[in-house]
């Protein structure tokens, strides 16, 4: 998921540079909600990680 977060950023520079001020826009829009939401699921994993390790111990 951050690769794609990664990519639409990208993408989202790329139209910024060619004048495309909308796409880039929404791409960048994109991007962040790809990105908040790969750290979200990243943490929940952690920490269910961390609680399924203590009921197996």
């Amino acid at each position: 998921m951050l690769k794609w977060a990664v990519i639409f950023a990208v993408v989202a520079l790329v139209l910024a540079v060619l004048g495309f001020g909308g796409l880039a826009g929404a791409a960048i829009e994109i991007a962040k909600l790809l990105f908040w939401l790969a750290i979200i699921i990243a943490v929940i994993l952690f920490v269910l990680g961390f609680t399924v390790y203590k009921k197996v111990t």
